[in-house]
């Protein structure tokens, strides 16, 4: 039983086949680029795998996404035709994105951007915010990782809705869902957390028109893809006052280029997409797991909807 690994990076390639070998004895495990015998490889541990790679194994049966997200899955058009497709999730993902979407909620709630300016200037400004419930937060995007950011936000108080495309029912969570639903969520909504997944439908969701039904001086957190953002439509909105600050996990091209006007523009924080990053600890766990019950089964809980994209 072969199992090839694709990462961009060799350290980290590295890393995962030294981890998964660990956890599957039985099994080889080995880089992509070291297989000799394609028709020997029955599955793909991959994240952002290049166009053909997963094409030349005759009779591989299913694919893990090294991630929540499928979307650099899909993207190879070479992909071979109903091949499962298998995502990574689990409590430390969620986890980490509940801290992450808590830490940045808080950040522009409590405007950290103007006091640490502020205290660059040495000036004792104080800067009064509304309390949590009288702030209207929004969550895009109510799967697993979204639905445990809305309830978690909705624990620290805020006034939080969420929207997603079919009905959801979460604690404390205003819901709304389909398009009919989605004026209506963006209505008033002075933080907006971005956690869709990245389908043909959500591609470029965060442009001009999204960023004009929000509540003057919004703020915008995206943490789930950056094809989702229209780059030039975000900074127009930031020079126009419409958006006053964006807190950016995820970018079109990573890492981020050095030159990009993100790294330097004063009401953009960057991180390298950290929300919910993996480590192969965690991840070896997962997919070994996932690895071992599709083999013995034939499918896991955690097969993906390539249809649907997520």
């Amino acid at each position: 039983m072969t199992v090839a690994v694709y990462l961009p990076d060799t350290e980290t390639n590295d890393w995962w086949v030294d981890m998964l070998h660990d956890l599957l004895p039985d099994w080889q495990v080995m880089r992509m680029d070291a297989v000799t015998e394609p028709a020997s490889v029955r599955y793909a541990v991959v994240w952002r795998p290049r166009t053909g790679d997963l094409a030349q194994f005759p009779n591989l049966k299913a694919v893990v996404s090294i991630g929540a997200g499928i979307d650099h899955v899909l993207a190879d058009e070479k992909l071979p035709a109903d091949v499962p497709i298998i995502r990574t999730v689990g409590d430390d993902l969620t986890q980490r994105m509940r801290e992450y979407v808590a830490l940045h909620v808080l950040r522009h709630h409590r405007d950290m951007p103007r006091q640490l300016q502020a205290q660059r200037d040495h000036d004792w400004h104080s800067i009064v915010v509304p309390v949590a419930p009288n702030r209207v937060v929004g969550v895009m995007g109510l799967g697993n990782l979204g639905a445990a950011a809305a309830r978690t936000l909705a624990d620290l108080g805020f006034a939080t809705r969420g929207w997603s495309r079919s009905p959801k029912t979460i604690d404390g969570v205003e819901a709304f869902s389909g398009a009919e639903g989605f004026d209506a969520f963006l209505s008033g909504c002075e933080i907006l957390v971005n956690l869709l997944p990245l389908t043909d439908e959500t591609r470029g969701v965060m442009n001009a028109e999204l960023f004009g039904k929000l509540a003057e001086g919004a703020c915008v957190i995206n943490c789930a893809r950056g094809p989702h953002l229209v780059d030039d439509d975000l900074l127009a909105a930031l020079d126009a006052g419409q958006i006053k600050q964006a807190t950016l996990d995820v970018f079109h091209t990573e890492p981020l280029p050095e030159d990009h006007v993100f790294w330097d523009h004063p009401a953009v924080t960057v991180t390298p997409h950290i929300a919910s990053r993996i480590d192969a600890g965690t991840g070896g766990r997962i997919i070994s797991a996932n690895l071992k019950t599709f083999e013995e089964t034939g499918t896991c809980a955690d097969v993906a909807d390539a249809a649907r994209g997520y």
